[in-house]
């Protein structure tokens, strides 16, 4: 091995460019079609994304929507598309469902364009497809014919929101989960079975619904059907973590299936199309994805009695996601990844007693070798009022370069906040750790994947336990001399640019430099201004309006926004309707008039969080000139 040479921390040269980082192709939502041998997957490519399929034993993908904008716009979008019978039913450009037959043909559309449908779900006779509606006022199931020969009719509606609608193998009933406002889906929700009765010549209608799970005080997510009808799964966090869950439906008995094990199953749904857990073709194995220290892990149950254990032929991978399973020999489809590996679309599967894995997508080239690249690991500490937090540290990394004494340092504030930072492929945490960053992931109270009484320390909350975890975190790895105390910045986007702000506005001087990407200044205006989706989200994390007003303002960074005296950068796109552009340009006003050295990049056409790969490019070059100035160079230079 060749001797590194000694270069200044944040100065190496890395071979991951930032047109590398701020491209590539994001891979989601692997889904069998009914005879199992057609594999379909979504590929977003910029600001675009298709639906591309590949049978068993063919060389090359097809492109089943080029031409077509595939976009669903319930919650942040998901539940994109379904594959049954030799077609795919997709949602076209955010306002009505098409179809498209996969051995070629036009697409045929099949609802008219009003309101927003999501997460199309195909009955098992083909007949009819139940989906998600929403409208922008009200939300609802709603079903229509497969061919779209007749207007859709409501199905199921009197709640604020629906997702995850499943039919049962008899097409006699469906599941769903709902649950209304003030409430996200992971704070209280509601896992219903409907039975349907089908007039002659008509859409089914709801004959009666029965609750089987949730409730006050607990999350449901992702019911699923046995393919033999018997049996229903789901993962629901009563127990303290979310586990999993089986309901015979000819007993009425439920079990827990992992009673004693830490982590979670189900994710936080901020998009429709949430897949934790699949049935195997045959009914005898249930497969599921949990979260454990930043890890996200597949596992299989044999039922009815079998105790989980983990899926040895994707144990290496860190992130596994999106489980799916044939219905027809035995295969299961996954989205792959580890912090050395970018995300592909795996399947398992083949006779004999080692199972196939096969590599149906890549998110990008891989041209890099895993040692060009950091390895993190969990991370703990201890906040000032005792509580254990978490995180995850990326050392810098290079075979070419070392540095003297402990490295720059950037803290990166995940958004939500109800969501995590894990061990997936992050090219933004690569690209600085790869230059000789330090960079920290934070995990502060609220975020999932350490179960629900971790994610609900942060209510009533937030602007306080996630800034102090914050800040914490980063002395930690000071005083462990794996980061210079003197040269630390803070970066985040949305919920994290808003502990960005926090932090910068409480306490100046402890950070160099601050990143601030589409994030939220001013509370009193977010809660007036948001999606449906999120209008009620404040009531938990600080409390109802108009009783709570002063704590809005109180811990609105806009309102303490001269107390910033740290250089800041911030991104916004001009498109934004979650947090609008005046919220970044209230915080830029001020900076401006104090003489705060700062700049601002607004991106025309990008909404909330950017999807061109131009934007992502220039926002990682941005964010590189502006730390290395402000940082790096800070004091006596590096």
């Amino acid at each position: 091995m060749t001797e590194r040479e000694l270069r200044p921390f944040g100065l190496w040269e890395s071979p991951l460019s930032a047109d590398d980082a701020g491209a590539g192709t994001g891979l989601s939502s692997p889904a069998f079609d009914s005879d199992g041998r057609t594999l379909a997957w979504l590929e977003r490519r910029g600001d675009q994304a298709v639906v591309v399929c590949r049978r068993q034993g063919e060389a090359a993908p097809v492109e089943l929507t080029r031409g077509h904008t595939v976009r669903a716009r319930v919650f942040y979008g998901g539940g994109e598309f379904a594959i049954a019978r030799g077609r795919v039913i997709f949602v076209e450009d955010g306002d009505h469902l098409s179809a498209v037959p996969l051995r070629g043909g036009g697409v045929r559309r099949l609802t008219p364009a009003f309101g927003h449908p999501a997460a199309p779900a195909p009955s098992p006779d083909g007949r009819w497809i139940a989906y998600v509606h929403g409208d922008g006022a009200t939300d609802r199931l709603a079903v229509v014919d497969a061919g779209g020969a007749n207007w859709p009719r409501s199905l199921v509606d009197g709640a604020d929101f629906y997702m995850q609608p499943a039919w049962h193998p008899r097409g006699r009933q469906l599941a769903w989960v709902e649950y209304d406002l003030p409430d996200m889906p992971w704070d209280s929700s509601r896992l219903v079975v409907g039975r349907l009765r089908f007039p002659a010549g008509a859409a089914p209608v709801l004959a009666e619904r029965r609750l089987v799970a949730g409730g006050e005080g607990q999350a449901v997510c992702q019911p699923e059907f046995s393919p033999d009808g018997r049996w229903l799964a789901w993962a629901g966090d009563e127990g303290g973590f979310s586990q999993l869950w089986l309901h015979d439906l000819e007993d009425g008995s439920t079990t827990c299936l992992t009673p004693d094990e830490d982590g979670d199953v189900a994710l936080p749904a901020w998009v429709q199309g949430v897949r934790v857990l699949a049935f195997s073709g045959d009914g005898r194995r249930l497969w599921f994805t949990r979260s454990h220290l930043g890890r996200r892990s597949l596992f299989v149950c044999d039922l009815p009695d079998g105790r989980p254990h983990l899926f040895e032929p994707l144990a290496d991978w860190a992130s596994v996601t999106h489980v799916a399973a044939a219905p027809r020999g035995g295969r299961i489809a996954v989205v792959a990844s580890s912090p050395r590996r970018p995300e592909r679309i795996c399947s398992v599967g083949g006779r004999g007693a080692e199972p196939r894995v096969t590599v149906q997508a890549r998110s990008s080239a891989e041209r890099l070798e895993a040692a060009d690249l950091s390895t993190p690991r969990p991370v703990r500490w201890t906040a000032a009022d005792g509580a254990v937090v978490h995180g995850l540290h990326y050392p810098p990394a290079s075979r070419r370069f070392e540095g003297a004494g402990p490295p720059p340092l950037i803290v990166d504030v995940h958004g939500g906040p109800t969501s995590q930072a894990d061990l997936r492929y992050d090219s933004e945490a690569q690209y600085f750790a790869t230059r000789g960053w330090a960079v920290l992931l934070v995990n502060y109270r609220g975020s999932t994947g350490y179960g629900r009484a971790y994610m609900t320390a942060l209510r009533g909350q937030w602007g306080v336990l996630d800034m102090e975890d914050v800040v914490a975190g980063a002395r930690h790895l000071a005083d462990e001399g794996l980061a210079d105390g003197g040269r630390m910045a803070v970066s985040g986007g949305s919920a994290g640019g808003y502990t960005v702000l926090r932090a910068l506005t409480l306490h100046p001087g402890l950070f160099a430099a601050g990143a601030c990407r589409y994030g939220i200044s001013d509370l009193l205006a977010l809660a007036d201004e948001t999606h449906k989706f999120e209008s009620r989200y404040t009531d938990s994390l600080l409390g109802p309006l108009p009783e709570a007003a002063g704590l809005y303002r109180e811990r609105s960074p806009l309102f303490a926004a001269d107390a910033i005296q740290d250089p800041v950068i911030l991104f916004q796109g001009d498109e934004d309707r979650v947090v609008p552009r005046s919220q970044s340009d209230a915080i830029v006003d001020s900076l401006r008039r104090r003489g705060v050295p700062h700049e601002y990049h607004v991106y025309e056409g990008e909404g909330h969080g950017f999807r061109r790969p131009e934007s992502r490019r220039h926002c990682l070059r941005a964010t590189e000139a502006f730390l290395r100035r402000h940082v790096l160079y800070r004091g006596d230079g590096p």
